[in-house]
């Protein structure tokens, strides 16, 4: 059996900073975040790991990287606190496991693989989540390691807005934060995994896309992994993951295709976001609608990418 050539791709959310707002040092640093978090994937692939592998470990540099919103960088609710939640699945088996509304685990991710890997259930939430991390033996943080003064900054913003009922300024960068990776391994399986902080100022208590198995979360060989960005609402309303999925398989539709129709009517309907997708044969897909979506991708060719607005790369 001849083995198949590793691919994988990222995304640091759709909720890129506004280009007139972007400085070329801060851009830079996008950049450089990406392509090292896309590589911290790629080594576990090139070493002969599996898809679920390498996505957990590009996720979990993600989480680390305070530049984006997940884990340590994490965006604040109403209450001033923080609410995270991720979820993985294995494209060979369709196993899964999602966790959401924590705040302890040093990486999310993990907590979302430990309830797949040892428990019974696919989604925990809350306390029963919180004390299940902690007798999982997941390295636990303090509330204050997650935040930042940029995102505690934030919140004091959306909350001074709110207050003298301006109008919604529509800044991405508030709304969509997420962070996801999806991988194609040598033996053919593929696998995505997400991780999120959710939307600045959001109510605590609410649940978006990320943890959601076949919102912004799926993976199955047959047809392809998907992690989402965006206005999650709007992608647990069409069932993203899971539609794309189902015009793959039963209307015969390339990933393009089904990808990008989704993604497109998602944005007609005021779904702004955008998603990152890879299917068994080595097709890479990132279509978005919104101003930009960070985001880095590695080929068959090797050759590794990055992008946050439009067609630059």
């Amino acid at each position: 059996m001849s083995e198949t050539t590793p691919v994988i791709a990222l995304h640091g959310g759709a909720g890129t900073i506004l280009k007139s707002n972007m400085t070329p040092e801060r851009e830079a640093a996008y950049h450089a975040g990406l392509k090292a978090c896309l590589e911290a994937g790629l080594k576990i692939l090139h070493e002969g790991g599996s898809a679920l592998d390498a996505a957990t470990a590009a996720v979990m540099a993600l989480e680390d990287n305070p530049l984006f919103n997940a884990g340590r960088g994490a965006v604040y609710t109403t209450d001033a606190t923080h609410e995270m939640d991720a979820a993985v699945m294995d494209g060979e088996t369709r196993r899964c496991g999602a966790i959401t509304g924590i705040c302890g685990p040093r990486h999310p991710v993990l907590a979302a693989r430990a309830v797949m890997e040892q428990t019974e259930h696919v989604f925990l939430a809350g306390n029963g989540a919180k004390r299940f991390c902690e007798n999982a033996g997941l390295e636990m943080m303090e509330p204050e390691w997650f935040g930042t003064q940029q995102r505690l900054d934030a919140l004091k913003a959306e909350m001074e807005r709110r207050r003298l009922g301006l109008a919604d300024d529509g800044d991405p960068a508030r709304k969509h934060g997420t962070v996801g990776a999806v991988a194609l391994d040598k033996n053919g399986h593929i696998a995505a995994a997400t991780s999120t902080g959710g939307m600045t100022a959001k109510t605590p208590g609410r649940v978006g896309d990320s943890p959601v198995i076949g919102a912004g979360t799926w993976a199955d060989d047959k047809t392809a992994a998907i992690s989402a960005t965006g206005h999650g609402e709007y992608f647990i309303r069409w069932a993203a993951g899971h539609e794309i999925d189902a015009r793959m398989r039963w209307a015969g539709q390339s990933l393009a295709q089904a990808a990008g129709d989704v993604v497109q009517e998602l944005g007609e309907l005021g779904g702004s976001g955008g998603l990152i997708a890879v299917d068994a044969k080595g097709n890479i897909e990132l279509p978005f609608n919104s101003p930009g979506m960070y985001r880095a991708w590695c080929g068959a060719d090797g050759v590794i990418h990055t992008g946050i607005y439009g067609k630059e790369d």
